[in-house]
């Protein structure tokens, strides 16, 4: 599979030119495409969803709901949640988190080397708080320990890996997937088919593929888990 050629500043505008062109070409009336394609390669088989959610029995339990890069806070607010519940007499054990990334926030999932390869800072306009520019990998992934810090605070553990160790739950829409992958392998002039693979293949370990987002979200408050939106 074709990488982008290089960086250059000319090569980039071309490359978001021609995926805004493909994104508009498929709209919204070509939805059935996208849904036929994961009807047919289908949610990679989880046939313990339901149980997923329904070992949520945490004493304090909260859905945060993830539709778009909106800088540190889908994975500031879970790690208040946990640190807050703590001091006021709940350990995070006794507590459910979950994040849900859906819509424009699903680049979130994916490995360093998809965000390169795809470039989706550009794509899906997600900037590296540490560079302040678009992203050319998966910024709260893996970060450095000391890589996010709060003023009063220090240091405070945003990381995906950093959170799912203290319990917080991970999943991401497949509906999305499929929509956009179809969109920017239109924009290469790539299989759409293939570029899905190849996202599949970059998914962060513990994040789990959910038929939608909404389809999460709503699965979790049927649970008992209170809701906040993440941005």
């Amino acid at each position: 599979m074709n990488a982008i050629p290089n960086d250059s500043k000319t090569d980039r505008r071309g490359f978001l030119g021609s995926v805004a062109s493909g994104a508009a070409a498929i709209g919204l009336a070509a939805l059935a495409t996208p849904i036929s394609v994961a009807a047919a390669e289908g949610v990679p088989q989880d046939t313990d969803l339901e149980a997923w959610f329904a070992g949520m029995k945490g004493k304090h339990k909260m859905i945060f709901d993830a539709t778009q890069p909106h800088g540190i806070y889908p994975f500031a607010w879970p790690r208040v949640f946990l640190m807050t519940n703590e001091l006021t007499g709940t350990m995070p054990k006794d507590c459910n988190a979950m994040v849900v990334l859906r819509h424009e926030a699903i680049p979130y999932a994916f490995e360093d080397r998809i965000w390169e390869k795809y470039k989706l800072g550009d794509v899906f306009k997600a900037d590296d708080p540490a560079t302040k520019s678009r992203a050319l990998r998966n910024p709260f992934a893996m970060p450095k320990t000391d890589e996010y810090k709060a003023p009063g605070i220090g240091a405070v553990l945003i990381g995906i890996n950093e959170l799912q160790a203290s319990g917080v739950m991970f999943c991401v829409c497949n509906l999305a997937i499929t929509t956009f992958t179809t969109r920017v392998a239109q924009g290469m002039g790539l299989d759409p088919a293939e570029v899905r693979k190849d996202w599949l293949s970059g998914l962060l370990p513990g994040i789990r593929i959910v038929p939608s987002g909404v389809w999460a979200v709503g699965r979790a408050q049927e649970h008992g888990c209170a809701y906040c939106f993440a941005g």
